[in-house]
């Protein structure tokens, strides 16, 4: 568990981040987003995460949420039947995530909510291991996505489930919008330009979609939460736009990192030849857990 001392700490070298232009204030947009979540949106979330992982329920299970954001799937697994840690680097999404515990879970001592980020060896070795370890679009943001992919793999029990997304590496395309974010982060200009120019690209493209294949292009507002784990559309488009440190990766890479440290894939999601996530559902089997305890893990690293 984070101290107050250094998560203060932490808190500054945020703070310091994100004046550098280094790091999206992901929090500051979850925290508009709460406005907005209603329970049709949680149940969205609920039955994608159901979904994915091939469950009806979490009854028993320990699920860590690495990279909590919002909350929305912290509290899904939780209503799921859950026990749940969830934790963020971003203070103001660790603020998000505790008021959706104090909304809907009357603070239940069974979901933790706590301050630390997915590199800090140290930090994740005092949190144990789980049946599921669940990150969804995180581990690519924190600036050294590699690592983050490797500590969370060492919190998975044996014959325990890693849920992860990961942004599909596009080449050149990838490579751009990596400049683009970065220029999204610089400052209020770099924030303005780029929303001013792309997002009204968004909405053009999108209506002109749909007027050739006959659609209602309302519908592509108010049913994206059905098919985007309950989120809305303008603070998704924010949270791409600005979504920086910013790294990627082909499906067959992640499958390899996987494969060598003991994990057999289960489900598969791509994001059908664009940047965005692809998502993974692995399984780790026992003969791999000794080779990556998480009592190794500082030392390893």
């Amino acid at each position: 568990m984070t101290t107050p001392m250094l998560a203060q700490a932490a808190s500054i070298d945020h703070a310091e981040e994100v004046r550098r232009g280094e790091r999206f204030e992901f929090g500051k947009n979850w925290a508009r987003f709460l406005k907005v979540l209603d329970d049709r949106r949680i149940e969205q979330a609920q039955q994608s995460l159901a979904k994915m992982l091939g469950v009806k329920d979490l009854k028993g299970r320990r699920f860590l949420d690495i990279g909590s954001g919002s909350g929305l799937s912290s509290l899904v697994a939780h209503r799921m039947g859950a026990s749940v840690t969830s934790f963020d680097y971003d203070p103001t999404s660790v603020a998000c995530t505790t008021e959706l515990r104090r909304r809907y879970a009357n603070n239940d001592p069974g979901w933790r909510v706590e301050r630390g980020s997915a590199l800090d060896a140290d930090y994740l070795a005092t949190l144990g291991t789980f049946d599921i370890v669940y990150s969804w679009g995180v581990l690519h943001h924190t600036g050294d996505m590699w690592r983050g992919l490797d500590l969370a793999a060492r919190l998975v029990e044996p014959d325990g489930t890693l849920f992860i997304a990961i942004y599909n590496d596009q080449g050149a395309w990838s490579r751009r919008w990596a400049r683009i974010k970065r220029l999204y982060c610089s400052g209020s200009l770099g924030r303005i330009g780029v929303s001013g120019a792309i997002i009204p690209y968004w909405i053009m493209r999108g209506l002109a979609a749909d007027l050739v294949w006959l659609r209602n292009p309302v519908r592509r507002y108010t049913d994206y939460g059905s098919s985007a784990r309950g989120m809305a559309v303008w603070h998704d488009w924010h949270d791409w736009l600005g979504g920086y440190p910013f790294e990627y990766a082909k499906p067959e890479a992640i499958l390899d990192f996987y494969s060598d440290r003991g994990f057999e894939l289960r489900k598969l999601v791509t994001a059908g030849g664009s940047v965005g996530c692809n998502e993974f559902v692995f399984r780790r089997t026992s003969t791999a857990f000794a080779s990556f305890a998480p009592g190794a893990m500082a030392q390893s690293m």
